[in-house]
């Protein structure tokens, strides 16, 4: 298996997935998002995942 560097909007959306469920633990409240922290962080990390795993993802 061969991994490639992620597009830039999927590195983009991972980090921004990513920096939304953090902002809780910094005391900032998100009140519009409809999931938690925990299922951002597990979607920044599987869009992250499928990025470099994918060929032209």
């Amino acid at each position: 298996m061969r991994l490639t560097a992620p597009s830039f909007f999927i590195f983009a959306a991972s980090v921004i997935c990513g920096v939304l469920a953090l902002l809780p633990m910094f005391g900032i409240a998100v009140v519009s998002l409809p999931v938690s922290g925990f299922w951002l962080m597990t979607i920044a990390w599987g869009l992250m995942t499928a990025g470099v795993v994918l060929r032209g993802a």
